[in-house]
């Protein structure tokens, strides 16, 4: 097709359905994707977020529906859970994959200090075995790997975990540096904002929508989408009602206000959410220890318990965030 030709097309989806047992996790989806678009997928954990990301970049295929991949597609993913690295490997050899000391960037060599330096590591941890750094320093690493490898499409799992603000600054620069495709799960709002050109997110019942600009624009949107559905109900309701009532006992109708109780917990939320990320981030951190199984069995399971429970809290306080902003932006605008 033209749009093979000229390069433009990575992905374009029609009608995708995947289903688990009795539960739709994506149901009749569609979406065209091309170069150079940044795309952000969020949601409450268990939604379809990595599903979605998979059958997107050809890891997983659809019950029914229609995937398409443009030409010469190059993929490189972030490995969130760092499984591939060998512990005893240097620093510098786990990004020049011990040829040399150049990595290639964008299809530029740069020196493996220099590169090492745009990720904040000092030319003395060149020698560094990868066995000794810390959690940070590991998401750090694999962030350098993932961006150094050649490709004209980034998949990105929650990039943003365990990064200093310096870093996370870093990530920015170097997406917004990149000259293919982003693709990527992130539960850091801010980082949507800042970095995608839409957001995917779940409405329900296997549902997925596509919405121009970044987490906030989607807010705003999905608000306005809310408006006009009800509004259209309620004029629809109105048909066929009788209209002999006399004008004269017609009282206008006063103006929907959030209560007390959702208005202190939409303003809470965030402070819980923060508190939940912390929390994973702290678990995750013990788990980032690779001999903690073999050394500590029961700390091993008492991490995983709590990690499983704060995850399941901050899906549940992002899901609830969610519908009382859309509330409050659907009454401000009312």
């Amino acid at each position: 097709s033209e749009a093979d030709k000229s390069g433009k097309l990575i992905v374009e989806a029609k009608g995708i359905c995947r289903t688990y047992g009795d539960r739709k996790i994506v149901d009749d989806f569609s979406i065209r994707i091309q170069r150079g678009d940044r795309i952000g997928v969020d949601g409450p954990n268990g939604a379809g977020k990595t599903t979605m990301i998979n059958m997107l970049t050809g890891g997983e295929a659809p019950d029914s529906g229609t995937i398409r991949f443009g030409a010469n597609i190059e993929m490189a993913t972030l490995d969130q859970h760092r499984e591939s690295l060998n512990p005893k490997t240097t620093l510098a050899e786990a990004l020049t994959g011990g040829r040399g000391d150049h990595v290639m960037v964008n299809g530029t060599p740069k020196h493996v200090v220099s590169y090492m330096k745009d990720f904040l590591f000092s030319q003395e941890q060149m020698r560094t075995p990868l066995e000794v750094l810390s959690g940070g320093e590991r998401g750090r690493l694999m962030l350098a790997r993932a961006l150094a490898k050649p490709s004209n499409v980034l998949v990105l799992d929650e990039p943003t975990n365990d990064l200093d603000l310096e870093t996370l600054d870093v990530l920015e620069d170097m997406l917004g540096d990149y000259e293919g495709t982003v693709i990527l799960i992130s539960h850091d709002r801010d980082f949507l904002d800042r970095v995608v050109t839409s957001v995917i997110v779940p409405e329900g019942n296997g549902k997925w929508m596509e919405y121009a600009g970044g987490y906030t624009d989607m807010l705003a949107q999905r608000g306005a989408d809310l408006k006009r559905e009800k509004a259209a109900s309620a004029a629809e309701s109105d048909t066929g009602k009788s209209s002999n009532k006399s004008s004269a006992s017609a009282k206008p109708a006063a103006k929907k206000k959030m209560n007390f109780k959702d208005k202190h917990l939409l303003d809470t939320l965030p402070k819980t959410i923060a508190s939940f990320q912390a929390d994973i981030a702290k678990q995750q951190r013990h788990l980032d220890d690779p001999n903690l199984y073999k050394k500590d069995r029961k700390k091993f399971d008492t991490v995983s318990a709590a990690l499983s429970v704060a995850q399941k809290g901050l899906a549940e306080a992002e899901e609830k965030w969610i519908e009382l902003e859309t509330m409050r932006e659907e009454i401000e605008n009312a």
